[in-house]
């Protein structure tokens, strides 16, 4: 699948750009200035040069005309992001990963973006679209780091049960990764605020927590 990242120069964007290029994907690293897209990318190509990596650079524009999309800016960049290639994105399954989070002292909280998610927000942006939203409490350094499979599972929620599909099938062939259809994008809310729990979990033991559930062992 050709898969392009917005804003894939930052530590989760890049982070799954390799993740998903080292399972077979071609990857599409896009940017505001393709130059930095450019650097970046060659940058991991050098990092893992033992793996044949299908991974190019451009700006968000190129990003755009992939199969599918990921939204992985910062969460207050999301919309306008999305808007500026909202063309590029019509018909199209667009997952949105973004936490809205800030740091307060030595304390993770959760922000409420407009709509009540980023998620929402990128949907009302792109009312041609199909948005899930996704990949919110995977590490963003055990995702680049590909010799090692990354364990977490993954909630995915859409108002489009084609872009849950979509999603479902792209998280489920990286190795550790279990999709979870964790029902419509009004879900999204309480999933992104929950990164916050996670980052403060990270920061007081000094790890990198990640979410799985019991009781669900036949899911797919």
């Amino acid at each position: 699948m050709k898969i392009g990242i917005l804003g894939a120069t930052g530590p989760a964007g890049s982070g799954l750009a390799v993740r998903l290029a080292s399972v077979g994907h071609q990857v599409v690293m896009g940017s505001r200035s393709k130059y930095r897209a450019m650097e970046v990318r060659d940058e991991l190509i050098d990092s893992w040069d033992d793996y044949e990596l299908h991974l190019e650079a451009g700006n968000n524009a190129a990003a755009a005309d992939s199969e599918v999309i990921v939204v992985a800016t910062p969460w207050n960049a999301a919309a306008a992001t999305v808007m500026g290639v909202a063309d590029h994105l019509a018909g199209k399954v667009v997952i949105s990963m973004a936490n809205a989070l800030a740091k307060v002292h030595d304390e993770f909280q959760p922000l409420v973006p407009p709509r009540g998610s980023v998620a929402a927000s990128v949907q009302a942006a792109l009312p041609r679209s199909q948005v899930s939203a996704a990949l919110h409490h995977v590490p963003a350094r055990e995702l680049g780091h590909i010799a090692e499979p990354v364990e977490s599972d993954v909630l995915i929620c859409s108002d489009h049960p084609a872009a849950t599909a979509v999603t479902s099938e792209i998280i489920v062939g990286v190795p550790g990764l279990r999709p979870l259809d964790a029902g419509q994008l009004s879900n999204a809310a309480p999933i992104e605020a929950f990164a916050a729990v996670l980052l403060q979990l990270n920061l007081r033991y000094k790890t990198r927590a990640a979410v799985r559930f019991t009781g669900l062992d036949d899911a797919v």
